[in-house]
């Protein structure tokens, strides 16, 4: 399948996010509908020329992105998953994104500001389509489209060729076994490159490919939508009034437990790090959730306090799941399943290097909350580089609160 074409809407549906985007927007509806809360883009690398070059298409992408709604077939799919509740759909029924709450615009330095402020239940989603547009529109503009898929396809068969090995040669007496599904959606080359290679490695890669964080290519594609929360799911509770701050991701996991009865049990871990995360993860989270999810610091470092955790707590890790999804590629998943395939079960959430392995240096964009309430809120990553915070005064507070040491 080749690009779109140039002058097509980068999304033509809202289905097209994150599965985790649907699961916390409906608790936070539940739970918390007056939130306010406001969102911002970072470029965390040099782009090939300034971002800011292009605002004009941006602006008419949002301006589509925002005359969207949801379809009665895409409502269908959405309440067809366990999960998701009827009055949530029925919000989706009236649900359209509002342009006054999004803006973008060119700073000096070349820089492209984006700047998402609102209701959180409607600003939220912006999230994904945001990053989701710049990509694709950076691509479209950098050109060389022919090349580029040409050495992508390259890169694929390469890819499926070493899972083909695998299969024949490591696949077996591994006590659980190898799957890895797609993270990719908000840095992909594009919409279509994403469609081509999520359909490739449903047809070529089983039984090792296990779905889609994508609730659109899920859906047409017949695949499993992944996906459970985020870092601003937890950051939130950072900022309501009827949490403190130490509490606040005790209340977030309770929150979602009561939310979701069982179902998406996968709980991040590095809001506040690993070994604070671990404090508040006590038998209650640890028998109720299914597992934990990896995403910033040494992979196995990670891995082995979340082991020792549930040995302390004499919990059979056999039972449960450690997903990594920290700038994986194929390779980096298959090791870490080497090491840890025979002590419990694993997942592996493939983003940039799935949908963006063309050969062509990629962005390192996201668009995080950075406020709640009028509050600030923090990332504080186990990674260097990683941390967001817009406020060094609340950074630093959270920071002792946590007794963590300066970064």
């Amino acid at each position: 399948m080749s690009m779109n074409h140039p002058g097509a809407p980068v999304i033509s549906s809202l289905l097209e996010t994150d599965l985790y985007k649907f699961t916390m927007w409906q608790a936070m509806l539940h739970r918390h509908p007056q939130t306010q809360a406001e969102y911002a883009f970072w470029c965390r690398n040099e782009p090939a020329f300034p971002l800011a070059e292009l605002l004009p298409e941006l602006d008419r992408e949002l301006d589509h992105l925002c005359s969207l709604r949801f379809g009665r077939e895409e409502l269908d799919y959405l309440a067809s998953l366990r999960f998701i509740k009827s009055d949530f759909i029925d919000f989706l029924r009236i649900f359209q994104f509002q342009r006054d709450f999004i803006r973008a615009r060119a700073l000096p330095s070349g820089q492209l500001e984006i700047i998402a402020r609102g209701p959180q239940v409607h600003v939220m989603g912006f999230e994904i389509f945001v990053l989701a547009l710049v990509n694709e529109l950076y691509f479209r503009r950098l050109g060389g489209a022919e090349a580029a898929l040409a050495e992508g396809r390259r890169r694929l068969d390469e890819k499926l060729a070493q899972l083909r090995v695998f299969g024949a040669q490591e696949a077996h007496g591994r006590r659980h076994p190898f799957e890895f599904f797609d993270f990719g959606l908000r840095r992909r080359y594009s919409g279509a490159w994403q469609r081509e290679v999520i359909s490739r490695l449903a047809r070529e890669a089983q039984p090792f490919f296990k779905g889609t964080s994508n609730v659109l290519l899920a859906r047409d594609l017949g695949l499993v939508p992944i996906g459970t929360m985020a870092h601003e799911y937890l950051q939130t509770f950072q900022a309501l009034d009827s949490v403190r701050l130490r509490e606040h991701q005790k209340a977030a996991l309770e929150s979602w437990v009561q939310e979701y009865r069982g179902d998406l049990g996968i709980a991040l871990t590095d809001v506040v790090g690993m070994d604070a995360f671990l404090a508040d993860f006590d038998l209650y989270f640890a028998k109720l959730f299914d597992g934990l999810r990896h995403d910033s610091g040494d992979p196995v470092c990670w891995a082995e306090k979340a082991l020792d955790h549930y040995a302390k707590l004499r919990i059979d890790p056999h039972t449960k799941r450690l997903v990594f999804s920290d700038s994986l590629t194929l390779p980096k998943a298959l090791e870490l399943y080497r090491r840890f395939a025979d002590r419990t079960q694993l997942g592996f959430g493939i983003g940039t290097h799935l949908t963006n392995d063309l050969g062509l240096r990629t962005l390192h964009i996201v668009m995080k909350l950075t406020q709640a309430n009028g509050q600030p809120v923090a990332k504080l990553s186990d990674s260097p580089g990683k941390t967001l915070c817009e406020d060094a005064t609340f950074l630093a507070y959270l920071r002792q609160v946590f007794k963590l040491p300066a970064g």
